[in-house]
């Protein structure tokens, strides 16, 4: 059935009249309802968005109602999301890790080795590498993005990769 053009909430002024005769109303049901904590001015203008994102399924007749029970499940759903937030935060966090105080150790030191390492590469090797190791970039994209041919980019790669190689013990990288 085709809606009354007269009684279209998507053409502005008519929609601009029902902003104006409810908004007030409807930031003061979810103030007194929810209080400040729940931003009733934010929930009051969601509404009007999905009022106006759904401007063409609602009717003029229907509008405060849908207004009404779009914000109000909008501060539900928040209410609801804080719940699940606050049960997470009681819950104990864990403060311990497996790896012994050894392996951290080797670990931080071998990720100041690698810095070093990467350090010494030209700028074209560590580049390439990084981009290829790294970033997940196959060869063909690095070498459209730097402006190279496929084999200048595997090149650069493997010296890279024989440069770390050499300087570090147990360097794998697949």
């Amino acid at each position: 059935m085709p809606k009354d053009p007269a009684n279209n909430i998507c053409q502005t002024h008519i929609f601009e009249g029902i902003y104006n005769k409810y908004s007030k109303g409807l930031h003061d049901f979810l103030y007194y309802k929810y209080g400040v904590q729940t931003n009733p001015k934010d929930k009051t203008q969601e509404a009007f968005i999905k009022l106006w994102d759904n401007c063409k399924n609602v009717t003029l007749a229907k509008a405060k109602s849908f207004l009404f029970t779009v914000a109000n499940n909008m501060v539900l759903n928040e209410i609801k999301h804080q719940k699940v937030v606050l049960n997470y935060q009681k819950k104990p966090q864990r403060t311990y890790t497996n790896e012994t105080p050894e392996f951290l150790l080797e670990e931080t030191q071998f990720l100041e080795k690698y810095k070093i390492a990467l350090a010494n590469l030209s700028e074209e090797q560590r580049v390439a590498f990084l981009l290829n190791k790294v970033e997940g970039k196959k060869h063909s994209d690095i070498a459209e993005q730097l402006g190279v041919t496929n084999k200048v980019v595997e090149y650069r790669i493997y010296t890279a990769f024989s440069k770390l190689k050499a300087e570090l013990e147990n360097f794998n990288i697949k």
